[in-house]
């Protein structure tokens, strides 16, 4: 059979596959619009639209986009919508799917362009749709690390506040002010929910959902505490600032001292498959039988899982939580 015509097949097999996805994730935007304008206007109880959600969490809610069934499944489940949100994206749910299909596609057809056999497809095809996956779970990461790092200043900056005679939320809205992404808009956000009527105590809550920080939970846990039962805020967050770069101090010294053992891993879990790429390009025959006899199959998936173990057991070993 003619490469061309599998060619044409894999474009109108993943074109049609698309284009099924497009179709169930399309949701009924406009009767959802009339539902919640109904609720905000009084006309429709608010038991009928969910009694669950308030007026104000609907005015405060990010719709998801074309919210259908298998939208609002990933949503429920997979939380994307929060991990969209802690990544600072502006994807929805339907797009970031239709680009792990479009990588997805991508991966398959590319191993047949390279020449390599048929049987790689399905591997790459399988590593390129999650690639999606691993940048935003890269984007996630970075924007809380850098949070984290601008924590202590935040919260040496609403105590310097509170000694000035200011409110916290109006300390909130100096960080929102005078600091830079992500923590200016993470606070400035917290700042104009508790400006909109939400109560304090809420705003915290919502905040360190948003952000899964540890330190973040202290400061929300003293807010609250001394709301209920007084005290310096001001002293306790300096304390908390203290801490956190205390923390970071030894982390840095942990992070020097375990560099040759994260270096090491890093070069051991590369050399497999660096060494079957070279193999494979100066004798491709040789690696053959790994794939053709039954004993050599067996080999190749115990290599795989004592590879993925050993990445396991060298995580374990230098990730050293402070």
């Amino acid at each position: 059979m003619s490469p061309w015509i599998i060619y044409a097949s894999v474009f109108g097999g993943v074109a049609l596959m698309v284009a099924a996805v497009s179709a169930l994730l399309r949701g009924d935007k406009d009767a959802d619009m009339e539902d919640r304008l109904s609720v905000l206007t009084g006309q429709k109880s608010a038991g009928k639209a969910g009694a669950e959600a308030s007026v104000a969490g609907d005015m405060m809610r990010v719709s998801v986009e074309g919210a259908g069934l298998l939208e609002k499944s990933l949503v429920k489940y997979l939380n994307l919508k929060m991990m969209f949100e802690q990544a600072d994206v502006s994807f929805t749910v339907s797009k970031f799917l239709l680009v792990c299909v479009v990588s997805g596609t991508i991966g398959f057809v590319l191993p047949t362009l390279a020449g390599l056999p048929v049987k790689f497809a399905p591997i790459v095809a399988a590593i390129f749709l999650f690639l999606p996956f691993l940048w935003l779970m890269m984007k996630r990461k970075s924007r809380l690390k850098k949070f984290a790092a601008q924590l202590p200043e935040a919260l040496e900056l609403i105590a310097r506040a509170l000694r000035a005679g200011h409110s916290l939320g109006a300390g909130m809205n100096l960080v929102a002010q005078e600091m830079s992404a992500p923590i200016a808009k993470e606070f400035g956000r917290a700042f104009e929910e508790q400006n909109l009527g939400m109560p304090m105590e809420e705003t915290l809550d919502h905040l360190a959902d948003r952000v899964p920080n540890l330190d973040l939970k202290f400061f929300v846990t003293a807010v609250v505490l001394q709301r209920q039962t007084g005290g310096d805020l001001a002293e306790i967050l300096d304390k908390i600032g203290r801490l956190i770069r205390e923390r970071f101090k030894i982390w840095g010294q942990v992070q020097a001292l375990t560099g040759e053992g994260r270096l090491s891993g890093i070069v051991l879990l590369a050399l497999p498959p660096t060494l079957f790429a070279t193999v494979y390009q100066m004798n491709p025959d040789y690696l053959m039988l790994l794939f053709t006899d039954e004993l050599g199959k067996k080999m190749l998936v115990g290599g795989v899982v004592m590879q993925l173990l050993g990445a396991i057991v060298i995580r374990k070993i230098i990730n050293i939580r402070v």
